[in-house]
């Protein structure tokens, strides 16, 4: 999928656990590893407006378009 996610580097950047993020958020869901990983499929407006608002961060800097990974992958 020519969408990177990175949620992982954030955490990393911002030196917080996944379940650090979640308590900011207050909420567990089970979207947030998938998220992590870059592996989900799609994500709410809503979890990425909570996401942004944990991190104090954009969306731009969870989501990266990059055309070479859907070529690569084929």
């Amino acid at each position: 999928m020519p969408i990177i996610v990175k949620v992982d580097e954030m955490l990393h950047e911002r030196r917080m656990t996944l379940t650090e993020l979640s308590e900011r958020m207050e909420s567990r869901s089970p979207t947030f590893p998938i998220l992590k990983t870059g592996k989900a499929r799609a994500v709410r407006f809503s979890t990425l407006e909570a996401v942004c608002g944990a991190l104090q961060c954009q969306p731009g800097d969870l989501l990266e378009f990059s055309p070479t990974q859907e070529k690569e992958a084929l």
